[in-house]
Protein backbone atom coordinates (compact mmCIF):
# COMPACT_ATOMS: atom_id res chain seq x y z
CA UNK A 1 0.00 0.00 0.00
CA UNK A 2 1.51 3.28 -1.20
CA UNK A 3 1.72 6.29 2.29
CA UNK A 4 1.73 9.77 1.40
CA UNK A 5 2.93 12.33 4.24
CA UNK A 6 0.70 14.98 5.25
CA UNK A 7 3.06 17.59 6.58
CA UNK A 8 3.26 19.90 4.29
CA UNK A 9 2.27 23.39 3.72
CA UNK A 10 -0.80 22.88 1.74
CA UNK A 11 -2.48 20.02 3.57
CA UNK A 12 -1.83 21.92 6.86
CA UNK A 13 -3.49 25.02 5.15
CA UNK A 14 -6.80 22.50 4.59
CA UNK A 15 -6.67 21.08 8.03
CA UNK A 16 -6.38 25.17 9.57
CA UNK A 17 -9.81 25.98 7.36
CA UNK A 18 -11.70 22.76 8.67
CA UNK A 19 -10.73 23.25 12.42
CA UNK A 20 -11.61 26.77 11.85
CA UNK A 21 -15.20 26.36 10.70
CA UNK A 22 -15.70 24.40 14.10
CA UNK A 23 -18.78 22.12 12.71
CA UNK A 24 -19.96 18.54 13.78
CA UNK A 25 -20.16 16.02 11.47
CA UNK A 26 -23.87 16.61 10.32
CA UNK A 27 -22.89 20.55 9.83
CA UNK A 28 -20.41 18.88 7.36
CA UNK A 29 -23.12 16.78 5.36
CA UNK A 30 -25.35 19.55 5.14
CA UNK A 31 -22.94 21.47 3.14
CA UNK A 32 -21.28 18.82 1.41
CA UNK A 33 -18.59 19.27 -1.71
CA UNK A 34 -16.20 17.35 -3.35
CA UNK A 35 -14.21 20.08 -4.33
CA UNK A 36 -14.19 22.88 -1.04
CA UNK A 37 -10.83 22.19 -0.75
CA UNK A 38 -8.10 23.35 -3.56
CA UNK A 39 -4.68 23.62 -2.41
CA UNK A 40 -1.38 22.98 -4.10
CA UNK A 41 -2.18 19.35 -5.61
CA UNK A 42 -4.96 18.67 -2.90
CA UNK A 43 -8.41 19.26 -3.83
CA UNK A 44 -11.45 17.57 -1.78
CA UNK A 45 -14.11 18.44 0.96
CA UNK A 46 -16.87 16.60 2.88
CA UNK A 47 -18.46 13.27 1.70
CA UNK A 48 -22.23 12.77 3.38
CA UNK A 49 -22.03 9.27 2.43
CA UNK A 50 -18.68 8.70 4.13
CA UNK A 51 -18.96 10.87 6.67
CA UNK A 52 -15.55 11.56 6.13
CA UNK A 53 -13.00 14.22 4.03
CA UNK A 54 -12.16 12.65 0.96
CA UNK A 55 -9.10 14.02 -1.30
CA UNK A 56 -7.49 13.29 -4.46
CA UNK A 57 -3.59 14.64 -4.93
CA UNK A 58 -1.76 14.17 -7.72
CA UNK A 59 2.32 12.18 -7.24
CA UNK A 60 4.41 11.70 -10.25
CA UNK A 61 1.42 12.29 -12.63
CA UNK A 62 -0.73 9.82 -11.02
CA UNK A 63 -3.63 10.50 -9.33
CA UNK A 64 -4.61 9.05 -5.82
CA UNK A 65 -7.51 8.83 -3.39
CA UNK A 66 -7.68 9.11 0.51
CA UNK A 67 -10.62 9.76 3.15
CA UNK A 68 -10.36 11.19 6.79
CA UNK A 69 -12.42 11.19 9.09
CA UNK A 70 -12.92 14.18 11.42
CA UNK A 71 -10.94 12.82 14.74
CA UNK A 72 -8.08 12.46 12.20
CA UNK A 73 -8.28 15.99 11.20
CA UNK A 74 -7.40 16.65 14.85
CA UNK A 75 -4.86 14.50 14.97
CA UNK A 76 -3.07 16.07 11.77
CA UNK A 77 -3.11 19.48 13.07
CA UNK A 78 -1.55 17.78 16.76
CA UNK A 79 0.89 16.43 14.80
CA UNK A 80 0.31 12.21 15.77
CA UNK A 81 -0.71 11.64 12.47
CA UNK A 82 1.10 12.32 9.66
CA UNK A 83 0.90 9.99 6.78
CA UNK A 84 -2.01 8.44 4.98
CA UNK A 85 -3.04 5.18 2.94
CA UNK A 86 -3.44 6.42 -0.59
CA UNK A 87 -5.22 4.20 -3.50
CA UNK A 88 -5.08 5.07 -6.78
CA UNK A 89 -7.80 6.84 -8.40
CA UNK A 90 -10.63 4.71 -10.12
CA UNK A 91 -13.07 6.50 -12.05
Amino acid sequence: MKTHNLSNEDFEEIVNKILTENKTLEEWAEIESDDMFQEGDYVGGFDGTEMEFCFSVFENENEYWFQLPLDDIVKLSNGILIEVELREADY
